[in-house]
């Protein structure tokens, strides 16, 4: 009788010891709000890179488009032949 009583008391004992406090429960909130934060400036950064990456790469092929739609005034070096 006594052993069961014992073990009823430890497993109790355990329960009451895996439930969350109000502190705990307010502290990882916290932390998950910090993280979802982190998350979406660091979404906010990737997307303004891409813009910035995109925009570099149009202005490039502009440049490259307007080179080839320009003609060459240079002269052809000459070609010598043994």
């Amino acid at each position: 009788m006594k052993k069961v009583l014992f073990l009823a008391l430890a497993a109790a004992s355990f329960t009451f010891a895996s439930c969350d406090t109000k502190t705990e429960n307010a502290t990882e909130n916290a932390a998950e709000n910090v993280e979802e934060s982190g998350e979406m400036k660091a979404d906010a950064m990737e997307e303004a890179a891409d813009s910035t990456r995109d925009a570099a790469e149009n202005s490039a092929d502009a440049m490259e488009d307007a080179a080839d739609a320009t003609p060459s005034t240079t002269t052809p070096a000459a070609t010598t032949t043994h």
